[in-house]
């Protein structure tokens, strides 16, 4: 059976994007690079919302990625080389190596998935993750040491979370891995 965790990063103020939509303050260096380049390795399926798809799809198959910094070619030969599913009712088709499911099915495919596969499934993009909470396992946030003010919060506004943390790493750029299952 599958684990859908949502992994994604974030201020200390609880933000994954600024105000003006960047996700630029999160940009990892050596060290927290490899440490995505594990989880990547060890990812069944990314689950992507629009956005944080446009945003992955592009730069990271693009052709300099794989043949760029090692760490980096890295973490592109993983991502291209895993399952993509974008939930979106916008978009009509997706690039190869994704598959295109409409929001309304997100619940039902994510159960199926669940159920199929063995394995992480990474949820991507707060709002995606918002529609999902009650089905997410584990929540794998990787703190980034700067205050943002406002944007896209991590946790949706008002969710009643009872949580459990059972791993945590730091990294020498002050960034902190942790992961939380739930206690309820």
């Amino acid at each position: 059976m599958g684990t859908l965790s949502y992994t994604m990063s974030m201020s200390l103020d609880g933000y994954v994007e600024d105000a003006t939509g960047s996700i630029a303050f999160s940009e990892p260096d050596e060290e927290v690079h490899r440490f995505a380049d594990q989880q990547a390795r060890e990812t069944a399926a990314f689950l992507f919302g629009r956005g944080l798809y446009d945003v992955m799809e592009e730069y990271w198959t693009a052709p300099e990625r794989a043949d760029g910094h090692p760490v980096e070619a890295e973490f592109a030969r993983e991502y291209v080389a895993t399952p993509r599913i974008v939930f979106s009712d916008s978009l009509e088709s997706v690039a190869p190596g994704c598959r295109l499911v409409r929001r309304a099915d997100a619940v039902d495919e994510v159960l199926r998935l669940k159920q199929e596969t063995d394995g992480d499934l990474a949820v991507g993009g707060a709002g995606l993750a918002a529609s999902l909470l009650d089905l997410v396992d584990e929540f794998r946030p990787r703190v980034v040491p700067v205050v943002l003010g406002r944007g896209t919060p991590y946790f949706p506004r008002g969710a009643d979370l009872r949580l459990r943390l059972v791993e945590q790493r730091t990294f020498r750029c002050g960034t902190v891995a942790l992961r939380y299952v739930r206690s309820d």
